[in-house]
């Protein structure tokens, strides 16, 4: 395997982007190989590393269909429902509780629920 070319933080020729940069243009990889790397240094730990790939080779990133955005839907339904009482809490339940609030902390449950 060759090694890929490294640049430090902020130094990356142009026509290359990393992962992210590529979604804020509204493309993605596309299947292609990393063709270099960005290398942040830290002080007490290793280098925070970040992959660039070529802008003129990424596609544009695939629309959203119906069924993936029901899919979506149903997933953030069922992260909102308490396994508990089986009512949307109306927000995320954590996952520290495993519960929506007022059924882990019944006793600081306001009144009616």
């Amino acid at each position: 395997m060759a090694t890929l070319p490294v640049y430090r933080w902020r130094l990356a020729p142009d026509g290359y982007a990393t992962y992210r940069q590529l979604r804020a243009l509204g493309l993605r990889p596309g299947g292609q190989d990393v063709v270099a790397q960005v290398e942040r240094p830290r002080r007490r730990r290793g280098p925070l590393v970040a992959y660039l790939y070529r802008i003129d080779e990424a596609k544009p990133v695939r629309p959203m269909t119906p069924a993936r955005w029901a899919a979506l839907a149903k997933a953030n339904a069922a992260r909102r429902t308490c396994p508990a009482c089986r009512r949307d809490a109306g927000y995320v339940i954590p996952s520290s509780l495993g519960m929506c609030t007022a059924c882990a902390f019944p006793d600081n449950a306001p009144e009616g629920s």
